[in-house]
């Protein structure tokens, strides 16, 4: 770095520092800045002076972050913009050193804590890569979906199955998760007295009630969104595999269904859908022997794809 840089572009460059590299020490801003370990001591003294909140963190992992509650004039969303922003980056497919999932995740280290949780939570539950079909929600809608799940604060919510059908739901709800661009509610409707995934797009007012609730200790909401969307198709599927359960879930999408134990060597696999054809030749990347029990439609799949392969294997 120049000598010749001011004091104040110091102090600044020593913000970005932190702000990029939570966790980063004195010694490692001197290197980065070319001064002694006290003199980058002494910027962050200067940032703490200007009220701008610079957390220490003692021990061999410690070191400086900057804390909740700095405000910077271009990062004054609401909400509803905050997370309307979110939905906007998760429209696309994303990877760890994507610029825009760098900069999203610096936007939410400044956002107020309540703002900064709920935006959060909807950028961890989310599976990537979008549905061409998918219709994005209404951001007012889902965040005040979002904020009353990570509050757990029961709701009802209105919701239109189908148009001019609507409907009100008494409903805990559990997590907001975006699958492949559609986002759901994962919730425990009162209504119904059973687990439900709803269609965030289908809501259409949100009530707050004054009753908490606490979602189940192990929920994993992405898995059991992907376990409720591979049930309710037309047709019903059980096949058995020769493996444990832990082997086969290692191997399988939990989007292909719902994995059972039958002891320590076999699982069953219980799932349905509209396209047995296709089923069946998923199931063919299994390294494991397997049956196909009560599912006459994925037998005659499954027959005519191995007759395909043999005809194909014959070929010269």
């Amino acid at each position: 770095m120049a000598y010749d840089v001011s004091p104040t572009a110091r102090t600044l460059m020593v913000l970005e520092l932190i702000q990029n590299s939570p966790g980063i020490t004195a010694d490692q801003l001197g290197d980065k800045l070319g001064v002694s370990e006290r003199a980058a001591r002494r910027y962050v003294a200067i940032l703490r002076e200007a009220e701008i909140p610079i957390e220490s963190v003692r021990g061999p992992y410690g070191g400086y972050r900057v804390g909740r509650g700095l405000r910077l004039a271009p990062l004054m969303f609401s909400a509803t913009e905050a997370l309307g922003l979110v939905m906007a980056v998760l429209e696309g497919p994303r990877g760890a050193d994507d610029p825009v999932e760098n900069a999203l995740g610096k936007i939410i280290r400044v956002l107020p804590e309540p703002i900064a949780r709920s935006t959060d939570a909807i950028r961890r539950v989310s599976a990537r890569g979008p549905d061409p079909g998918a219709r994005t929600p209404d951001p007012e809608i889902t965040a005040a979906l979002v904020s009353h799940s990570t509050a757990r604060r029961r709701i009802v919510i209105h919701y239109r199955r189908h148009y001019g059908e609507e409907w009100p739901m008494d409903v805990d709800p559990w997590a907001v998760v975006v699958r492949r661009g559609r986002w759901y509610l994962l919730c425990w409707s009162h209504t119904k007295n059973s687990q439900r995934v709803l269609r965030v797009d289908k809501v259409t007012k949100v009530e707050p009630q004054s009753t908490e609730f606490i979602p189940p200790a192990d929920l994993d909401p992405l898995a059991a969104v992907e376990e409720h969307l591979a049930m309710g198709w037309k047709y019903p599927i059980e096949v058995t595999i020769d493996a444990p359960r832990d082997d086969v879930a290692r191997c399988i999408s939990r989007s292909m269904g719902r994995l059972e134990s039958i002891d320590e060597t076999h699982t069953r696999l219980l799932a349905s859908t509209d396209e047995p054809y296709w089923y069946a030749s998923q199931l063919t990347s299994l390294p494991w022997p397997y049956r196909i029990l009560q599912s006459p439609e994925l037998k005659t799949a499954a027959r005519n794809l191995a007759q395909r392969l043999l005809e194909a294997s014959n070929s010269e």
